[in-house]
């Protein structure tokens, strides 16, 4: 009886879910415009469409690359990272961080499988932090949409904020906080206590059936993820272009200093955008006249507070560590648009 009364309710939320989805999203705003403002549907669909071809080939890269990771198996390659004396693992999880073949959801069993291995807190917390900053098909997509500067400056700033926020880790545990950092683990099925240390990757794997099915299946997973939310990316970002006044969006974060940068990190954390759909609406709000360094830290507090992101490290320590990765993914945020933004100006 009660899955009875409850089904229109299912419903409902069901019919909900099939329609506020990034395809029908990215359709909808154009046919929106068409009929509010019909002399500007050309443009908000000409800004979307040049902008997506310019980086097709960045797509197709980073789609291929990431396949071919998944299938050879080189996330047992990160694993090692964590293996050795503390300060090692520390720098090497940071820089690893950010060539890790992991999606968000595969972050929290690989962490957690670390973690009853005995892997240290710090070299956790190191590449939890440079982990959702950069990854080798966001690098490729950050280039496409901001340049190669860009990029190259947001790899800097993830393997930075790793260190920054593994080394603080280990010093205060040094000094007698978090004695306890981690949740309670119940026993179970879901693998998530399996060591991560086993296997080696097989760099030929196309010698393995099994391996290119892995390879296939990446491919059309992943190109139709990036597509999907590129898509929906350049199309609001053409709205951006066409009518957020520029003088908005200098007045609140262009030009020089800590508080146009202070700004943007601020705004960032809450926005919750992943890190394929942030490269093109800095660029459109950019071109708006955000600065260089906002548009930085924008972009590395947005990271480091994306629902991923905190779910998997939500998951598995308690609260006060918690607030720890937040406030250190903050501060590197706002210490990384400060230095970006000197680099820019020279």
């Amino acid at each position: 009886m009660s899955d009875v009364l409850q089904s229109p309710a299912r419903d409902r939320f069901a019919w909900k879910d099939r329609l506020l989805t990034p395809w029908t999203i990215t359709l909808a705003v154009p046919l929106i415009v068409a009929v509010v403002d019909p002399g500007r549907f050309a443009d908000v669909v000409s800004i979307a469409a040049g902008a997506f071809a310019g980086t097709l080939p960045y797509i197709i890269v980073a789609v291929v690359l990431i396949a071919a990771l998944k299938a050879t198996g080189a996330e047992t390659l990160v694993a090692k990272a964590f293996q050795g004396r503390e300060n090692r693992m520390i720098v090497l999880a940071a820089l690893f961080g950010g060539l890790a073949p992991f999606c968000s959801c595969q972050v929290i069993p690989f962490i957690a499988g670390l973690l009853a291995v005995g892997a240290p807190l710090p070299a956790v917390m190191a590449f939890w932090l440079s982990s959702p900053l950069i990854d080798p098909p966001t690098l490729l997509i950050t280039a496409g949409a901001l340049g190669w500067d860009f990029a190259i400056g947001k790899a800097l700033a993830a393997v930075g904020l790793g260190l920054l926020g593994g080394f603080a880790m280990q010093a205060a545990i040094s000094a007698g906080w978090f004695s306890d950092p981690l949740r309670p683990r119940s026993g179970g099925g879901c693998g998530c206590s399996k060591s991560p240390f086993g296997g080696s990757p097989v760099w030929k794997f196309w010698h393995e059936e099994s391996r290119n099915a892995v390879f296939r299946s990446e491919i059309a997973t992943n190109t139709l993820f990036l597509v999907k939310w590129l898509a929906l990316a350049y199309v609001l970002e053409a709205l951006l272009i066409l009518y957020v006044p520029a003088s908005l969006i200098a007045g609140l974060v262009g030009g020089d200093g800590l508080l146009p940068i202070g700004i943007a990190a601020l705004v960032g954390m809450p926005a919750y955008l992943n890190s394929y759909v942030a490269p093109p609406l800095l660029a459109g709000l950019t071109e708006q006249g955000m600065s260089a360094g906002a548009a930085m830290a924008f972009m590395v507090a947005g990271a480091v507070s994306s629902v991923p992101a905190m779910a998997a490290v939500w998951s598995l320590v308690k609260r006060e560590v918690f607030a720890a990765y937040l406030g250190l993914g903050i501060a590197g945020a706002i210490v990384s648009g400060l230095l970006f933004q000197l680099i820019a100006r020279g």
